[in-house]
């Protein structure tokens, strides 16, 4: 694989974990990482969702979770997504703070306020390598059926980008017949390091 990959989301659970997971089963140089403030997993209610600071293990979690209550997010599958996540990598990161991990080819958002703020980040990033890198906004529910159909998109439209000499020069027709071919609009753009 010639390409590094970035998987962003929200919070570095769901849909960037199961696109990272599925990618990295593939071969590919990918990471994954949230853009939100805190990580939030659906609690007994909507006013009370877990709350948890980026860096906190996925190990840390799933126990915290399976203490509280194991049949709640067994059956909302957060314990069996935790468990997936564990088998990843060890805690969900920040995009914001990601910048000692280099820089990437191609960044895949799954939401478009993650697209947005991934722009906004390199954008005031200092600009010093001036390394092209291509972000690719995919619009994902949040649910573990959607987030497993968008992983598999994902690794279809980069098996494609895999195949061309250049994204640069290739990226708009690779768009079109991505889009043709699974009726979903992307929003791309091409920012810098």
């Amino acid at each position: 694989m010639k390409f590094r990959y970035a998987m962003v989301c929200s919070s570095n659970q769901n849909r960037s974990m199961e696109a990272h997971s599925l990618l990295k089963n593939q071969g590919f140089d990918v990471s994954s990482y949230g853009t939100g403030a805190h990580v939030k997993l659906p609690g007994p209610s909507l006013r009370e969702p877990n709350v948890y600071e980026f860096g906190t293990p996925y190990k840390h979690m799933f126990d915290d979770l399976r203490r509280k209550d194991p049949e709640l997010y067994k059956r909302n599958g957060i314990l069996p997504m935790l468990k997936r996540n564990l088998s990843v990598k060890l805690a969900p990161q920040r995009w914001q703070d990601n910048a000692v991990d280099g820089c990437f080819d191609i960044v895949f958002t799954f939401e478009e306020k993650v697209f947005d703020m991934v722009l906004e980040d390199l954008h005031n990033r200092d600009q010093v390598l001036l390394k092209s890198v291509l972000v690719i906004n995919l619009e994902v529910k949040d649910n573990h059926e959607e987030a497993a159909i968008g992983a598999r998109i994902a690794l279809d439209l980069c098996e494609q980008i895999e195949a061309v000499e250049s994204w640069e020069d290739s990226i708009d027709d690779i768009m079109v017949s991505f889009e043709n071919k699974h009726r979903r609009k992307l929003l791309y753009s091409i920012s810098f390091y």
